[in-house]
């Protein structure tokens, strides 16, 4: 049985198939692994404890040095891992690897449950067509629509918008008093408010974007349970909705943004009802997940290291490598993964077509061999900025312009209102393993 067997027009076979449906998307993309990942971690495989074990997740770079002394590309539950800088690079840059993965080479079972599940409105970011996921020509169709949006002339753009929604933040955390939650107040305002504003998010549904991205974010990681699947797919729906609706506004009455861009391209660039929900859903979660991560985990190291707080308050220009090595040593994406498309050789290793090959960005950035004394925390580190936090290659973050800024604007603009500010009790790190941030940061701001 696939999708066409049921006839666009009858909702009500739809919606009776809905819970079926579900089951199968969650086995396929989620139950199978979870098997694999768990007998690995059972029999002590390190990405098995990586992808599964809550204590790895809350500090995983003590596992990341097992990996390390296993050697520069080893064999893990999954495929391939590797912590190296250089193989993470050399993977991340080679057109031998895509994000990508031939459906028609799975076995039979698997592509019926792929094409039985299939449903626009229960895609995520992971999933195709989102730019996240597929190789050229299609990556390279989608990323020239949006990249324009994001050249340094833009991004430069944003610097005045930026200070502005840092600042009105603050002066409302200036009627705070006692311990607040800098996450909920602050850092995932700032970018959330900065790509809305980029996108046309009418102001009264830029929390529900909050709130729906924090929970279609776990769809990232591979193996959730079921019941966290169920609670991920609702808020995908509730955000597909928004979005239909959202880029049917924009169709009548168009404005400068870049959605209303989007649904107005000529006919011969115009991207599928599909693919403009994936592009759309990549630029408004990825333009606040990194940031809201980078600026909580910002705000930990750095009062874990009061003297550099103290340094960068008395020469702000410091900001911007700051930024670079809060990236580097605590980076906000830290798993991704590629898949060869051919035979090629990486690090002494013939690798298969077909083979997973799991890239540990966080292992990457502290890896010796680039970074002098790499557990160090120094915001004056001369080669921070070779880090591998945005990726690299074809796939880099086409919104990493926009991200340093926000960062560099919103740790600066918090350091100079709130120079006492202190952690006060313990932070919340989220349940996540690609992404790396904090849930709550309790604050003390005076």
């Amino acid at each position: 049985m696939s999708t066409s067997t049921v006839p666009a027009s009858t909702g009500v076979a739809t919606r009776a198939l809905r819970p079926a449906r579900t089951v199968v998307r969650w086995a396929v993309r989620h139950g199978l692994p979870a098997v694999y990942l768990d007998r690995g971690a059972r029999h002590g495989d390190p990405v098995g404890r990586l992808l599964r074990d809550g204590a790895v997740r809350d500090e995983p770079y003590p596992l990341y040095e097992e990996l390390r002394a296993r050697g520069p590309l080893s064999p893990g539950s999954i495929g391939l891992v590797t912590p190296s800088h250089a193989v993470a690079s050399e993977i991340l840059r080679s057109d031998r690897f895509g994000v990508g993965w031939d459906r028609s080479q799975a076995p039979r079972p698997i592509r019926w449950a792929l094409a039985f599940g299939d449903e626009l409105d229960a895609t995520g970011v992971a999933e195709p067509p989102s730019m996240l996921v597929v190789d050229p020509p299609d990556h390279t169709r989608f990323r020239r629509l949006v990249s324009r949006a994001f050249t340094p002339r833009a991004v430069a753009a944003f610097e005045p918008v930026v200070q502005r929604t840092a600042d009105s933040l603050l002066d409302a955390l200036e009627l705070r008093s006692g311990v607040v939650d800098l996450v909920e107040t602050y850092a995932a305002q700032l970018p959330v408010l900065v790509i809305a504003d980029l996108l046309a998010v009418p102001a009264e549904r830029r929390a529900d974007f909050l709130r729906w991205g924090a929970a279609a974010a776990a769809t990232l990681d591979p193996g959730l349970p079921f019941r966290r699947y169920v609670a991920a797919e609702r808020a995908l729906r509730a955000m597909h909705a928004f979005l239909r609706e959202h880029m049917a506004r924009l169709r009548r009455d168009p404005g400068e943004d870049l959605v209303s861009r989007l649904v107005s391209l000529p006919e011969d660039e115009a991207l599928t009802e599909r693919e403009l929900h994936a592009t759309v859903m990549l630029l408004l979660g990825a333009g606040f997940e990194t940031t809201m991560n980078l600026l909580g985990n910002g705000v930990v190291l750095l009062d874990g290291h009061r003297e550099q707080w103290e340094a960068l308050r008395a020469a702000p220009s410091g900001w911007d490598g700051a930024v670079e090595e809060i990236l580097r040593h605590d980076s906000p994406v830290q798993i991704t993964g590629r898949t060869a498309t051919g035979t090629v050789s990486v690090a002494g290793r013939q690798v298969s077509p077909g083979t997973r090959v799991t890239v540990l960005l966080g292992a990457a950035n502290r890896d010796p061999d680039v970074f002098d004394e790499p557990t160090r925390f120094d915001v004056g580190r001369p080669n921070a900025r070779d880090h591998l936090a945005f990726s690299a290659g074809i796939h880099y973050c086409v919104g990493a312009g926009l991200a340093r800024l926000e960062g560099v604007i919103g740790l600066r603009a918090l350091s100079e209102r709130f120079p006492a500010l202190r952690v006060s009790g313990r932070p919340v790190r989220r349940d996540l393993q690609t992404l790396r941030g904090f849930e709550h940061l309790p604050v003390q701001l005076r």
